[in-house]
């Protein structure tokens, strides 16, 4: 059994798989609203558990989207996901959110917007990077990438028309990302392992201006 956590996004969601020969199969999801992700996350991965009459000592790993996006919803999900992990000693794996978007797609690079006029873009190609772009700057990436570009927003496909529009990922599509590190058991350090932020947050902003 796979557990699969995404509270990057402003709909979290949450997977139950299974390993079925060379891919997964989907055993449950379900979404959880924005902003009750600290109240609704644990509760509602007990819920599938118990709906599915397994255990946290079932699964065999855990599988976190640590970023980019809602500061406070990656610090839940990770949080958990290694609360979790911590447990039973199950094996972590975390995959960008940005990377998962581009694999849903099948595109080379993808871009989710990062709000305050700025854009957060992951390009895969022989040597893949991530990184965060003023609006101006991501206008004239998207016209280059056209196609290539994949987005799940609606601002992002208004500034980007050319890009390929599909769905938000899901703990769903982060796990069929996952997949070649999980058949490889690429595991990450729970210790060490730290959200993809790719921006700092308003606390560390504000500070830096009140030493200034």
């Amino acid at each position: 059994m796979l557990l699969s956590i995404d509270t990057c996004g402003p709909v979290g969601t949450v997977a139950l798989a299974r390993r079925e020969g060379d891919g997964v199969e989907r055993v449950a999801m379900t979404g959880i609203a924005g902003k009750t992700y600290s109240a609704r996350l644990a509760p509602t991965i007990h819920e599938m558990l118990e709906a599915t009459g397994a255990r946290v000592a079932d699964l065999v790993a855990i599988v976190v989207t640590n970023g980019p996006g809602s500061f406070t919803g990656i610090r839940i999900g990770l949080a958990t996901a290694k609360g979790l992990a911590e447990l039973h000693g199950t094996p972590l794996l975390a995959v960008s959110r940005l990377a998962v978007l581009a694999h849903k797609a099948g595109q080379p690079a993808a871009a989710l917007d990062a709000s305050r006029g700025e854009f957060y873009v992951g390009e895969y190609g022989a040597e893949p990077s991530e990184r965060l772009l003023t609006r101006n700057h991501f206008v004239q990436l998207s016209t280059t990438l056209g196609g290539d570009l994949a987005v799940c927003e609606r601002s992002a496909g208004e500034l980007a028309p050319d890009a390929t529009l599909v769905p938000p990922p899901t703990a769903v599509d982060a796990l069929a990302f996952a997949l070649p590190r999980l058949r490889a058991s690429q595991f990450d350090d729970a210790a060490t392992l730290d959200g993809n932020y790719l921006r700092r947050s308003d606390a560390e902003i504000f500070a830096q201006h009140g030493q200034r």
